[in-house]
Order: structure tokens, then sequence, then C-alpha cells
């Protein structure tokens, strides 16, 4: 099953020192050879966005950003995991160096599952 972790840094969040980039790096080097990591990534919460909205037949696109601090997503992890309890898991393993903040876990479907 592949899973997307998408993370919201809590209001206090502070940006993460030396060690804790260093420790995330061997995070995801490890869940890398595992062969459980397929991709991760972040941004500025803070840095621009577009907005792409279909409605009333239409697609409107702006520029922002938009969302309120606490919908923020500053970060994403899809990885391959047996079970939805190991995809917890290796999420846990993500906050315990992250830190504050939130993490909203899905299945990610595909051809055949639904989507």
């Amino acid at each position: 099953m592949r899973y997307m972790s998408l993370w919201r840094p809590g209001k206090n969040a502070t940006p993460p020192t030396e060690k804790l980039m260093a420790q995330m790096g061997q995070l995801i080097e490890d869940m890398t050879k595992s062969g459980k990591l397929v991709a991760t990534g972040g941004w500025n919460p803070a840095g621009p966005c577009t907005l792409v909205t279909s409605s009333g037949g239409g697609v409107r696109v702006t520029d922002g950003p938009f969302a309120e601090a606490k919908e923020v997503i500053a970060g994403y992890c899809i990885f391959n995991a047996e079970s939805k309890e190991e995809a917890i898991e290796l999420t846990r393993k993500f906050l315990e160096i992250a830190g504050e903040g939130t993490c909203e876990l899905r299945e990610l479907g595909g051809p055949g599952q639904g989507c």
C-alpha cells in the first residue's frame, strides 16, 4: 500500500537545527534504502503559491499564499507500507525528529482502487 503524509508544523515550530537536519537526512536515507520511501519534499509555508479553482464551469487562477497558519502544509512524504499500522509508525519516526506539528496520513489509491 502507498501512503501520503502531509506535515503541518505546530504554531510554535521553529526552523530545524543542523542536528535535526542530519537526523532527518539519516531517516530519509534509511527509509529509501529499505524501499519504504517513494518521495519526500517540503517548501517554505510562507512562500508564494497558486490556487487553481474549478467552479461554475470555469477555472480561476489566483496567486497567494492563502492558508491560515494552522492549515499550512510544509512538507510531504509518500511511502510504501504493508499496513496502516506500519504507515503510522513511519510517520511517528518523522514527527519524533520534526517536532511539534501534525501529519495527515492517507492511503493513496490508484487504478482499480476506487480512485
